[in-house]
């Protein structure tokens, strides 16, 4: 992301428009201080939890200066978790939806995390937030059978199970298994970013998202399952299937907005089933305090 895009990034952030002054100085101080610290540097996040960045990791950079990347999904689950509840984390990366479910709210957690050195840096995080107990991290990645599958390795955030007719060098090998044969308790809120494997994910699911304690899933739906030939349609039309409907959240006003098909202006669906429930968990929450602003 250029600069400009960056800054334009930043101002427009919800967090961020009260207080544009601020951000822009956590802006500096991350992108000088980063550079002058040799490492990793470790920042305090929401509700003393803690994650472990590095120079270049747009998602973490991001959480820096603007507090939550990906604002609307992350304030929906600060806002509908509570301690005990049982988080899924499919396609968990370095663990930033782990660590603000199980370490700034209290929840339980599974995560999954197929490659080898972000799963490392996954539980280096959990590790720091001391939350080894209450999180179950697997080295997997999540479809609809056992077995083995190549991954890509060197593309941060966007490693993806590789396609038939893709070529890429730098590709591993890696164990699958699926969320029916990994999950026996009853979960809450799933968080699905597989980068366009959904649907195997989904169909390696059908126990989990049958149970009714299940009220809802956040799934990243881009496009970028065009590249397997899957059709999101599908994938609309089965979480329909199972009871969900699909939403917006506006996180200031704790108001969740039905939607007509997936989440149009945001990469990120969200899926709900039980929706009084969830409202009502939404708008008991406490208030949640992140870089001066509340939420």
């Amino acid at each position: 992301m250029s600069v400009t895009n960056t800054l334009s990034y930043l101002f427009d952030h919800p967090l961020n428009k009260t207080n544009k002054v601020g951000a822009l100085i956590r802006y500096i101080k991350w992108r000088i201080g980063s550079r002058l610290v040799p490492g990793d540097v470790i920042f305090q996040w929401v509700n003393n939890s803690v994650m472990v960045a590095r120079v270049g990791e747009s998602g973490i950079d991001a959480s820096i200066y603007c507090g939550l990347q990906e604002f609307t999904d992350m304030a929906f689950l600060l806002h509908v978790l509570r301690e005990g509840d049982l988080f899924i984390d499919i396609g968990a990366n370095v663990g930033s939806y782990t660590i603000l479910a199980c370490s700034a709210i209290g929840a339980n957690g599974y995560c999954f995390e197929p490659v080898p050195s972000t799963y490392s840096r996954l539980l280096t995080n959990i590790r720091l937030n001391n939350i080894e107990g209450k999180v179950k991290a697997l080295n997997l990645a999540l479809g609809n059978t056992r077995g083995e599958i190549s991954f890509s390795s060197d593309q941060n955030s966007m490693n993806h199970v590789i396609a038939n007719d893709e070529q890429i060098e730098n590709k591993i090998v890696v164990n699958v298994s699926t969320l029916d044969e990994e999950l026996k308790d009853d979960s809450f809120l799933i968080k699905i970013d597989v980068e366009g494997y959904e649907m195997p994910a989904l169909e390696g699911a059908e126990n989990t998202l049958r149970n009714d304690e299940l009220c809802s899933v956040i799934m990243e739906l881009n496009g970028s399952g065009s590249r397997y030939g899957f059709d999101e349609s599908k994938i609309l039309q089965m979480m329909l299937d199972y009871g969900f409907r699909t939403y917006s959240y506006k996180p200031f006003e704790r108001k969740l907005v039905n939607l007509d098909g997936k989440n149009l202006s945001e990469e990120n669906t969200l899926f709900i089933r039980d929706i009084d429930r969830v409202l009502e968990r939404v708008k008991s929450a406490p208030k949640i305090h992140i870089q001066g602003a509340s939420i």
